[in-house]
């Protein structure tokens, strides 16, 4: 019975690979629903010979209660984008000059509109698949990514290997769902699901994009997935020089547009891994590559009302109220209008038809005037017929929600902000900040829950929330028993995030999660930070005289230090959690450039880190080393210039005896 087993799983998986993967099917869907029908049977009579990598591991199993968070082996990076023709040929400018090449080989690919994801395999079987998260951690969805068909479960070779892909809906599949925006959301949403099954429904596709491994070439790397099983983009081509690339582009700008996918640009990499390594990477993406984005779509509509939107930080915001109209794919009633001065420079007005596209197309935003109204606008003043166009839309000088005086930081500032720490409205946006996933992450504790808090009169601040017993909760409008424990236990949880991410939730102007992380890794603890002067603030790597102005004004002010003097009572760890095992490099600011012999850069920042010294990404005059390792970028030659001194990785743990 197993060799039965193990042939009917097989063929099987033949199958699979040819419908998913080849897109050259032998059998129908029904022949192949009968085969996997006839292994379900077997299986329940032999179930102590069901194997993980069985094609019945793909229907999905039990609910799970929630995702882990799991560090990805190495990041992963976002990319840069390249807007126009112009921006490419800057990127390729940069590129050659830094490689010292005359014409570069590219491999070029369409940017598929989905989410990024990382398949391990450790002896050829599929044990751990990751959402792309903040690029160094992300969620173990496994048994979601289970039931795409187009991820094998088990390798023609027992090998380990990390795969990178991009998970996506046909648009096909997504014309069958309802309740989602487009199928860039429907693969997200379905993708997070809970329950596995109900992700096995949805039928997810992916194409691979890369491969942790040995090759010398993007292409090597992409023809061993191909080997392996995996599915890649069948339109990749290698291009040599920017006109082929240039060629590329314009030839898939209207083809994509008969894809069963979306597709948003065209992502080109450099081909040459040892030239990829020796160019390296800036904090969030490598210079290796680039994402060229094609023009986003427009739609015209009409303007039917303006509204003002306050936020945490007390900013203004002029939401545009359309009517309704369709945008790749997508029913657009809302979009931005920035501020004020947008509104004026524009020249848009209630009752106008304006044209309207989606920036990066994500977030819709009104362009301005259609053309076609203001010439129809023209066409009636000169024959003498009443134009209704309205008056100019007059920016509010208060706040819709509390009344209070606009202010403007300074003169020239675009945004009208309301000064009222005690507005609702930013009350309410700071503790939805706060609880948010690259905060507090207090899970359960969403939009809806926050309102019911505040207007119950419970939380008020940050620390209110950590205040919050079984009592209080009990009585909140669909809060049970078991969702109350859950929530207090996400709260008790959420005391050991550390200090860089409590310090993005309280939301100070200008401290993004970034320059939260490079405080955290300077000053170890929020005590040090509240005693340190602004001075030695803009000294920090990423920080500077606004960040630092900034963040000093916030934490001088009386209200703040009361909340975070809460939160340290409520035990929230304000510290860096980092395990520090010496401070030897303490004062110490190194960068890194090259490959090092045995040390990742993950791993080589995090040894300098847990001895007290910090990383930056450029070179100054305030940078005590340079860290060098193999096929180095300019950062050597700038070092010599500053006199810097350069060091290697056996230089370094000298240091640290």
């Amino acid at each position: 019975m197993q060799q039965n087993i193990a042939r009917l799983c097989q063929e099987i998986r033949r199958h699979e690979r040819l419908y998913y993967v080849a897109d050259a099917p032998e059998i129908s869907d029904q022949e192949y629903d009968k085969l996997l029908q006839k292994l379900q049977a077997m299986e329940a009579e032999h179930p102590e010979l069901v194997t993980p990598d069985s094609p019945t591991q793909r229907v999905g199993g039990a609910p799970l209660e929630k995702f882990a968070s799991v560090a990805h082996r190495e990041p992963l990076y976002s990319l840069d984008n390249a807007f126009s023709l112009a921006d490419l040929a800057e990127f390729d400018a940069r590129a050659r000059k830094g490689l010292d090449a005359a014409e570069i080989e590219y491999i070029c690919e369409l940017k598929i509109d989905g989410l990024a994801v990382s398949l391990t395999y450790e002896q050829g079987l599929f044990t751990l698949g990751a959402t792309r998260g903040d690029g160094k951690k992300g969620e173990n969805v496994t048994e979601n990514l289970k039931t795409v068909r187009a991820i094998p479960l088990r390798l023609p070779e027992a090998r380990d290997i990390v795969v990178r892909g991009e998970i996506y809906m046909k648009r096909s599949e997504f014309q069958k769902l309802e309740g989602f925006a487009n199928p860039r959301n429907a693969a997200a949403g379905s993708l997070r699901q809970l329950d596995p099954r109900v992700t096995a429904a949805r039928r997810l596709d992916m194409f691979c994009y890369g491969v942790i491994a040995e090759h010398r070439t993007q292409e090597e790397g992409y023809q061993l997935i191909q080997k392996l099983g995996f599915k890649l983009n069948p339109h990749r081509r290698v291009c040599q020089g920017l006109a082929a690339v240039e060629k590329y582009i314009q030839e898939w700008e209207t083809r994509r547009r008969e894809l069963d996918y979306d597709t948003d640009g065209i992502v080109i990499k450099i081909n040459s891994i040892a030239a990829q390594q020796k160019l390296g990477f800036t904090t969030k993406a490598p210079r290796w590559a680039i994402a060229y984005k094609y023009a986003p779509e427009q739609a015209v509509t009409k303007l039917e009302a303006i509204d003002i939107q306050v936020g945490r930080t007390g900013a203004l915001t002029p939401v545009a109220r359309l009517t309704p109209v369709e945008l790749n794919g997508v029913i657009v009633s809302n979009a931005t209008l920035h501020n004020a001065d947008e509104i004026q420079r524009k020249d848009v007005r209630i009752g106008d038809q304006v044209l309207i596209q989606r920036a990066g197309e994500v977030i819709p935003e009104v362009v301005g005037v259609a053309a076609s109204a203001i010439a129809d606008t023209e066409r009636g003043s000169l024959s003498g017929a009443e134009t209704t166009r309205a008056k100019s839309y007059v920016f509010p000088k208060k706040c819709p929600v509390c009344g209070a005086v606009a202010v403007k930081d300074a003169e020239d500032d675009a945004v009208w902000r309301c000064p009222n720490a005690e507005c609702p409205a930013r009350i309410k946006g700071a503790l939805k900040h706060f609880v948010s996933k690259d905060a507090a992450d207090i899970e359960g504790c969403g939009e809806q829950i926050v309102e019911q808090l505040n207007k119950a009169g419970l939380v008020h601040n940050p620390a209110d929330l950590y205040d919050l017993k079984y009592a209080d909760l009990i009585q909140l409008e669909r809060m049970g028993e078991k969702s109350v424990n859950n929530l207090l236990s996400a709260l008790a949880k959420s005391k050991q995030v550390g200090l860089a991410r409590i310090l993005f939730g309280l939301g100070i102007r200008h401290v993004g999660q970034y320059v939260a992380e490079k405080l955290a890794d300077k000053f170890q603890a929020i005590d040090n930070l509240l005693a340190v002067a602004e001075e030695e603030l803009a000294n920090t790597d990423g920080v500077g005289e606004v960040v630092a102005h900034s963040l000093y004004t916030a934490l001088q002010a009386p209200e703040l230090r009361k909340i975070i003097s809460r939160l340290q009572e409520a035990g929230v760890v304000l510290s860096d959690r980092r395990t520090r095992l010496s401070s030897v490099l303490a004062g110490k600011t190194f960068v890194l450039t090259g490959t090092l012999p045995a040390l990742s850069r993950g791993e080589a920042e995090e040894l300098i880190k847990s001895h007290g010294g910090s990383v930056s990404s450029s070179v100054s005059k305030k940078t005590s080393y340079v860290l060098l390792g193999d096929s180095p970028g300019s950062k050597v030659d700038k070092a010599k210039k500053l006199g810097v001194p350069l060091i290697d990785e056996k230089g370094l743990r000298e240091m640290l005896t």
